[in-house]
């Protein structure tokens, strides 16, 4: 039976950049898996830690709202978020489905030809130059090549504009990390800078690609119509927003967990060496073991009695993928990380109609990197200490220093 921490506050970004936060979920999902977070300032929210409680909500979209946004703001008290029924993540049905056929069209077999292409051929650049070099840092001089390559292909931009963009993208999403900015401004100011810097990247974006809309997300966009009537400015920055965030936190952020989680269990790496045939299967167990998307915020849209708890119309609930994924319930031996696990029915990308839109193409970036690490054959292993982002919405590591160790696997 796991020991109650001291105090369980899942607003605590140094519980999750010391990795202490499974501890916690462990003896919510036992003891309190319906749990109301307070804050010292007054503010609480309700956050769901079991499996089954957090598939439930999910899949209740009439209890539930996506509206409020899928990420906590700075205050949890219940405020419109300006992307609300504007953004497919923060769309509820019908508007979710409607954005959502719109979205599909991007998300089409020949852009994932024109994915793959992209990012294979930058992984073998970038495992090449660490192969030369004897080594690199993991996590920003391979990961990122797996969003680049994809932003290439869906939103038809240079090499260059997509690294412009992930930088972007995770200062946004690395409000908290002083590794992304300066930390003295208010953390609104900050946030709403950054999504500006976004909002023109994208709006020049849409400005040039106006006169001849190709068959690239931009030019999806500009030719959508939701009840005959053309999506305007906003709805197709904020939903250009979604896809570039979305894109490169999942691919990105997962292939360094995996390659930590790896690099710190041999007896799974060498499997992976002698058995190729497992790539698929450990993508899985990596998309579950990191659990990127910690959470998503819900709002209730009703007074809810929900697993014995009573949850008041307007509260905000959060739904913890996270904890979800290491629930002994559903994954036997959950806190093993084993890439021959079946089944591996994982919530890394969500459930239902909000499971992530880009679900395929995440997996197949993830397996070309590992697939071409197998051909490179060389052996690996830590060169220094990993960093964590300090987050507790995007769990990912923003420093992984890897050397090859010589002799080959």
């Amino acid at each position: 039976m796991a020991t109650r921490p001291e105090v369980i506050d899942l607003t605590d970004v140094d519980m999750f950049v010391r990795d202490e936060h499974h501890d916690a979920f462990s003896w919510l999902r036992a003891n309190d898996p319906v749990y109301l977070n307070r804050t010292v300032d007054g503010d609480a929210f309700w956050a769901l830690t079991r499996y089954r409680d957090v598939v439930s909500a999910y899949g209740d979209h009439t209890t539930f709202s996506s509206s409020g946004g899928a990420m906590l703001g700075g205050s949890f008290r219940n405020e419109t978020d300006t992307a609300s029924g504007r953004m497919l993540v923060a769309s509820d049905p019908p508007r979710h489905r409607l954005l959502r056929q719109i979205m599909h069209q991007v998300f089409s077999p020949a852009t994932g030809e024109r994915v793959q292409e992209h990012v294979r051929s930058l992984v073998e650049k970038a495992l090449s130059r660490m192969e030369k070099n004897g080594g690199a840092d993991f996590a920003t001089d391979v990961a990122p090549e797996l969003p680049a390559g994809a932003l290439m292909a869906i939103m038809g931009v240079s090499y260059e504009e997509a690294h412009h963009l992930i930088g972007l993208t995770r200062r946004m999403l690395g409000y908290r990390d002083p590794a992304f900015g300066d930390l003295g401004s208010d953390e609104r100011v900050r946030l709403a800078e950054i999504q500006a810097e976004i909002f023109e990247f994208f709006d020049d974006l849409v400005r040039s690609r106006r006169r001849a809309p190709g068959d690239d997300l931009i030019g999806v966009l500009l030719r959508a119509r939701i009840n005959a009537r053309p999506l305007d400015d906003e709805e197709i920055l904020y939903n250009c927003l979604n896809v570039a965030v979305g894109g490169n936190e999942t691919s990105s952020y997962s292939a360094c967990s995996g390659m930590l989680a790896l690099l710190n269990d041999p007896a799974q790496l060498r499997l992976l060496w002698k058995t190729p045939d497992l790539v698929d299967s450990a993508v899985g167990e990596i998309l579950r073991w990191s659990s990127t998307n910690a959470y998503v915020q819900r709002v209730a849209l009703r007074d809810v009695e929900f697993a014995g708890k009573h949850i008041g119309a307007g509260d905000v609930v959060t739904l913890w993928n996270v904890s979800a994924n290491r629930d002994e319930d559903v994954f036997p031996r959950a806190d093993r990380f084993d890439i021959e696990r079946r089944p591996n029915r994982h919530l890394s990308y969500g459930s239902g109609i909000h499971r992530c839109i880009g679900a395929v193409f995440a997996q197949l970036e993830l397996s070309i990197l590992f697939r071409c690490l197998l051909d490179q054959g060389a052996a690996l292993e830590l060169a220094g200490e990993p960093e964590r982002l300090r987050s507790n919405f995007i769990l990912g590591i923003t420093r992984l220093p890897i050397r090859l160790a010589g002799g080959g696997r």
